[in-house]
């Protein structure tokens, strides 16, 4: 019932019809601050609350930025038990052949040094490419766990295509459209989207997975550039990295997570 509720809410918003979020929520990126220090005064209790885990996990940063911005989740994770790797290709600037044939490289190599399948953990622009890199590979991919990446909509439905433009000015192809929309198709492991609907960088409904019997979408509060210490966010990437590989299934709000945790069927 829950699942289908979600899917009618989001077939309220077609394609086209999904805008970039306002200038308001796009202030509003600057809780970034106060949420960093909700972190710091939750770490503790996450690194001995959180449920842990032991497999390989590659965590993608969003665009503009570097590891520099995933290590506190980068940090817990290690805590928790897992072997956790950043990207190690420098700043994201978009994704480019050869960028992805060393990223895909990357992953088959650690899937065989570990005998176990690895998990991709991606923030904005770094789960597109997380979602991406599980299609082309579903053999070494664990799941893949997506926090405020545009999956959906058009190119204008968030507030940095300007932004990359600015870093990729000789870019001037065409967004193919056709293909834009084919990218919302959800790679063929477990697959979570974490999303807030306060997001002034994306679009939230734009950031919601299709849901399928192996995807779900899990809403948290708090702003789309803070997603990587949202302690709310990083307990979801917690829990769902812990599930045994072959028994995953869709996050409950059960007891306290009720509380904690928005309906996202409203």
């Amino acid at each position: 019932m829950g699942s289908t509720m979600f899917q009618n809410h989001q077939d309220n918003h077609s394609f086209d019809d999904i805008r970039a979020p306002s200038l308001w929520l796009l202030l509003l990126e600057t809780r970034i601050v106060p949420e960093m220090g909700a972190y710091y005064l939750w770490k503790k209790a996450l690194e001995t609350f959180a449920p842990h885990g032991s497999h390989p996990v590659v965590v993608l940063p969003g665009f503009g930025t570097t590891d520099a911005s995933t290590l506190p989740l980068r940090r817990l994770l290690i805590r928790l038990g897992y072997e956790v790797y950043g990207w190690d290709q420098g700043r994201n600037l978009g994704m480019r052949p050869p960028l992805r044939k060393r990223l895909l490289k990357r992953i088959e190599n650690l899937s065989t040094v570990y005998g176990k399948k690895v998990s991709l953990v991606g923030h904005s622009l770094g789960g597109i490419f997380a979602r991406e890199l599980a299609k082309d590979a579903p053999e070494f991919v664990r799941q893949v766990i997506t926090m405020g990446s545009p999956m959906s909509g058009p190119p204008q439905a968030n507030n940095i295509e300007t932004i990359f433009h600015l870093f990729n000015p000789h870019n001037k192809a065409t967004v193919n459209l056709e293909t834009l929309k084919k990218r919302r198709i959800p790679p063929p492991v477990p697959s979570t989207s974490i999303f807030t609907r306060t997001d002034g960088i994306v679009a939230w409904q734009g950031a919601c997975e299709m849901l399928t019997p192996l995807t779900e979408n899990i809403e948290v509060i708090g702003s789309h550039s803070g997603l990587c210490f949202n302690p709310m966010a990083l307990y979801v990437v917690a829990e769902r990295l812990a599930q045994p590989e072959g028994e995953w299934r869709p996050f409950e709000r059960t007891l306290l997570k009720k509380i904690i945790f928005p309906n996202p069927h409203r």
